[in-house]
């Protein structure tokens, strides 16, 4: 009897480790933590790009911008599906900075991500006047699509968190793909801190990440 529990408990030990594992990659946990004198993302003008093939279809990847940014994750969304955007980018990434990385404790604001988009919501406006003003939000922190330059890169993407410091360089990017049979793909960055709503989103080919601490 006893050699049988054991016996179970092997084969279910690495399930139920998985399974955490799964957890841990493709939804939100982590801790809630505040950062304060986290500077803007820097950006130059670039030129150049990289082409990939990627499910059938050829993926140009034109580089916009060199982007180099420290950043909290408020918020981390996986993406896992066969769509070529999930191929692509298989995370998202709400980065705070600024005056909303340091008051990221002292206010809730109720970070979520859905469908490739990040949202927040305050609860009064006394939260609003820590912060500033509503515009404050939006200039020190951006939903971004992380497009990993590699597999070594993919896997470090992967483990990136709710409440981590990470370091980001890359390059702003715009994707158009394009497949034999007629089927077309393309995927646009914003290029400014101060877009709002669809297309504010920040899409990043990453060519190094790193956690901070």
């Amino acid at each position: 009897m006893g050699n049988s529990n054991g016996s179970i408990f092997k084969y279910l030990f690495p399930l139920v480790l998985a399974g955490v594992v799964f957890y841990l990659v493709f939804t939100n946990m982590g801790k809630e933590r505040a950062i304060p004198g986290i500077p803007e993302p820097k950006q130059e003008k670039v030129t150049g790009g990289i082409t990939k093939e990627i499910d059938g279809y050829t993926v140009k990847i034109d580089y916009l911008y060199s982007y180099d940014i420290k950043a909290l994750v408020v918020s981390a969304k996986g993406y896992d599906g066969s769509r070529l955007g999930d191929q692509l980018s298989p995370k998202d990434l709400a980065l705070a900075w600024g005056a909303v990385a340091e008051k990221n404790k002292d206010i809730n604001f109720h970070w979520r991500q859905s469908s490739r988009r990040y949202y927040w919501q305050l609860n009064s406006d006394a939260e609003v006047r820590k912060i500033g003003n509503l515009e404050t939000i939006s200039l020190c922190s951006a939903n971004t699509h992380l497009i990993p330059a590699d597999d070594t890169v993919r896997k470090l993407v992967k483990r990136i968190k709710k409440g981590d410091y990470v370091r980001i360089k890359g390059y702003l990017v715009n994707v158009d793909a394009k497949k034999g049979d007629g089927s077309t793909f393309w995927w646009n960055s914003s290029t400014t801190r101060e877009d709002t709503g669809d297309g504010s989103c920040e899409l990043v080919y990453v060519t190094q990440i790193q956690k901070l601490d």
